[in-house]
């Protein structure tokens, strides 16, 4: 496999744009493996959809031991001919002030690829070339391919910011995109609205990759990206299991890591698919799993199917094991509001989630249980991510938080809160995890699931 990273400028610079024009016209000459940096889940459901893999997260936060992080990022590629690299926010961006820490750049760095860089030629012409020379200098150690111009008005606009990035900086560019309002991807409160949500989807995918194959030099980029050496020995193991989990996947509930998802099965769990949306029974297994989602923009629906709901309560009153990230806590709460209107849920937790306006936890956090949790082991710390515009607050005295999150930027404690709540043999917070981070997490889980040794 070869690789590179596209990386922009700043967020909203285009690069999800230019990366699904990419993935799309390079998917009909060669078997491609999409990657996504950070912890976003919506991104990579484009990649999937348009090269029929499972796109994989690479987050160094999240996995915080670099074979392992190389080891998932060359698993399984030895037929894949390029490994496409989408970064997250601008290139230096990531926990703090810090370049390298969770940075599209440090990622790079790490697995020694080269980066394709997408700069916004809104209202700017030979000041492009300030700010690419800039990023070149910034940090000496990443290696850049070249830049992809978006947002570009005309033919000519094109040669000029063009003509000022080849003059005054070492890079060429491989062309550009131009303004098209038609190639606009709709977004909504956690970045993108997920592809199935979007009509003529496949459509907008194949304009966008009309005019990358128009004038972009595909070529070029694919003669830019490094060979990648695969790293065969993950660097832990666990023992093979017996497993029946359920786990939510519908429109409202499919936030889960492609990588997640591998890890179970390959230690023999059976993964049960079944939508909390459309079924009105639960299937024959031993535990669930409901994953985030967009349970508020199904809310409705959710609660309409009165069947399912009590379906899941039934289940966990009888002891059922239950883990749930974000969405699956809203879902597992008694009620959601939603611009002031009272949705019923499943009940098992005695708590109420409000939609809000505005984000109420954002990034990166350690998270340590106070008390054995379904989840991990009291005292174990966690790394993991909260991405929310809703809170979750107990209706019952006795329903208390089972967590301690803590942020910290730049070495210092910007935030400490609570959550995570546990009844019988459920647990649900906002807090979503990346198994990989520790094979002592993985363990603990599928034993609280109920798994049994193979």
């Amino acid at each position: 496999m070869k690789s590179f990273v596209i990386a922009g400028v700043t967020s909203g610079a285009g690069k999800t744009t230019v990366t699904l024009g990419i993935l799309a016209a390079l998917s009909k000459h060669y078997q491609i493996q999409a990657y996504k940096v950070g912890p976003d889940y919506v991104d990579t459901k484009f990649h999937t959809r348009i090269t029929h893999r499972p796109a994989r997260n690479l987050d160094n936060f999240l996995v915080p031991d670099d074979q392992t992080l190389q080891y998932l990022f060359t698993r399984d590629t030895a037929q894949i001919d390029l490994g496409i690299v989408e970064g997250v926010m601008g290139l230096y961006d990531g926990l703090g002030t810090d370049k390298d820490a969770a940075s599209t750049s440090s990622i790079a760095k790490q697995l020694d690829l080269p980066v394709v860089l997408v700069v916004n030629a809104k209202a700017t012409s030979t000041s492009a070339a300030a700010i690419v020379n800039g990023f070149v200098n910034f940090d000496p150690q990443v290696k850049f391919a070249g830049v992809i111009v978006n947002n570009v008005m005309s033919e000519n606009h094109y040669q000029l910011v063009k003509g000022a990035i080849e003059r005054y900086t070492p890079l060429k560019v491989f062309g550009y995109l131009p303004k098209q309002p038609a190639m606009a991807l709709p977004s909504r409160q956690l970045g993108l609205v997920p592809d199935a949500e979007i009509k003529q989807v496949d459509e907008k995918i194949e304009l966008i990759a009309q005019e990358v194959a128009a004038h972009v030099d595909l070529a070029g980029l694919v003669a830019a990206a490094r060979a990648v050496q695969p790293v065969q020995q993950l660097p832990f193991s666990l023992p093979k299991v017996q497993l029946r989990l359920g786990i939510a996947q519908d429109d409202a509930f499919n936030f889960y890591y492609a990588d997640n998802l591998q890890l179970l099965t390959a230690v023999g769990v059976e993964l049960v698919p079944f939508s909390p949306l459309k079924d009105h029974q639960l299937p024959q297994v031993d535990a669930l799993y409901l994953g985030g989602g967009y349970p508020e923009e199904f809310a409705a629906e959710l609660t309409e199917n009165r069947a399912m709901r009590e379906a899941v309560n039934a289940f966990a009153t009888a002891g059922g094991p239950i883990y749930a990230e974000c969405g699956g806590l809203m879902y597992l709460g008694q009620e959601l509001l939603v611009d002031g209107k009272r949705y019923p849920m499943t009940g098992v937790l005695a708590g109420q989630s409000v939609m809000t306006k505005r984000l109420k936890k954002f990034g990166y956090c350690l998270a340590t249980p106070r008390v054995e949790t379904i989840l991990a082991p009291q005292g174990m710390q966690l790394r993991g991510h909260e991405f929310h515009h809703s809170t979750f607050t107990p209706l019952d005295k006795e329903l208390c938080p089972t967590l301690t999150m803590t942020k910290v930027r730049d070495g210092q404690t910007v935030d400490t809160w609570t959550g995570g709540y546990q009844v019988q043999r459920t647990f649900a917070s906002y807090l979503h995890v990346h198994f990989y981070q520790n094979p002592s997490l993985v363990g603990h889980l599928l034993k609280q699931w109920g798994a049994r040794e193979a």
